[in-house]
């Protein structure tokens, strides 16, 4: 483990286990449509590769990345799109794929944005929801798992760039992150 990680929340093999469940259920939910998959950079390109693994079905991809935290744990509450999704949303049920939906802040921003652009349908899944800190009236339609009020990293989650490589979801120390 590495030594700048307090506990791990979340092992490799249940990453993929949630993978598989979520992508066999929007399987069958999105089967005969035309679905347009979205992942939010930077956040959830390892849920989104092993995910998409096992959605059984013909999919476009896209990414969209927005920015909100800088450097710091807290979110700033200024939201900026940094890279806007190429597709053009007409005649596509889009499924936007999130590392984790804390404050729901940065993606009901982006949802509210998308759903302007002709989508048949925008959803959401999310691999790590963490409810306790909602701000925003957002809900995923499809959550991996709930996670407590801690600062996790790895599996595409990071704190100032770093630790998205680590193969599980861990607790970050906090001597780590607090001056």
């Amino acid at each position: 483990m590495n030594k700048d990680i307090e506990r791990i929340l979340v092992t490799e093999e249940e990453l993929h286990a949630i993978s598989k469940k979520l992508g066999e259920k929007i399987t069958r939910d999105f089967a005969g449509k035309k679905l347009l998959v979205i992942g939010v950079l930077k956040g959830s390109i390892y849920f989104l590769t092993d995910l998409s693994r096992y959605i059984d079905l013909p999919c476009h991809i896209d990414f969209i990345q927005a920015s909100s935290y800088g450097d710091s744990t807290e979110s700033s509450g200024v939201i900026t799109i940094t890279k806007d999704v190429d597709k053009d949303l007409s005649g596509f049920d889009v499924l936007l794929v999130e590392d984790i939906l804390d404050t729901g802040n940065t993606l009901k921003y982006i949802h509210d944005m998308l759903s302007t652009r002709n989508a048949e349908s925008i959803s959401v899944v999310t691999l790590l929801d963490k409810p306790s800190r909602r701000k925003a009236n957002i809900k995923a339609d499809y959550v991996g798992v709930d996670v407590p009020n801690e600062f996790v990293v790895g599996y595409g989650l990071d704190f100032n760039q770093y630790y998205r490589n680590l193969p599980y979801i861990g607790v970050l120390k906090r001597s780590v992150y607090e001056d």
